[in-house]
């Protein structure tokens, strides 16, 4: 199980940049996700979805956490954008960095929908059971995050 945790931090980290945008937080929360993880590790049913259990562990470790602090101002960290950003094309990244204004513009379920099916590879069935909604919710919340950004970016 280590191991095939181990395989799943890349995963793990992006996803944990795009909901926390700040990188020690998201490092933080990361590190948390897998010490809950390994201490709970016999909650967990060998040949099931470990990639899911593990999201679905960072993102109940993450609302929890929000709940528990003040709003503060958030700030896009340069250093959390995904690493597609450093391209040779200026133009290219340009675009990119507008992706990403807009991408945090938009509300955390619509993001958190979007980024697992669009970027985390999770079915809607799989993101919708790690988000707690129905599949209908979930395909309307990544339809309204697909439309908000192809309007923005016209």
């Amino acid at each position: 199980m280590k191991d095939d945790i181990v395989a799943l931090l890349p995963d793990l980290r992006a996803f944990a940049r795009f909901m926390c945008r700040d990188r020690e937080a998201a490092d933080d929360l990361v590190q948390n996700t897998i010490l809950a993880a390994l201490d709970k590790h016999e909650q967990f049913t060998p040949g099931t979805n470990l990639k899911g259990w593990l999201f679905t562990i960072m993102r109940n470790r993450f609302y929890s956490d929000l709940r528990t602090q003040r709003r503060r101002p958030q700030t896009i960290d340069d250093e959390a954008t995904p690493q597609i950003l450093a391209v040779d094309n200026p133009e290219a990244t340009l675009a990119l960095k507008e992706l990403s204004v807009e991408l945090w513009k938009l509300s955390p379920q619509a993001r958190e929908a979007l980024v697992l099916v669009g970027a985390g590879g999770f079915s809607y069935e799989e993101a919708a059971s790690l988000c707690g909604c129905s599949v209908g919710t979930l395909k309307a919340r990544v339809s309204r995050a697909r439309k908000h950004l192809s309007e923005k970016l016209q």
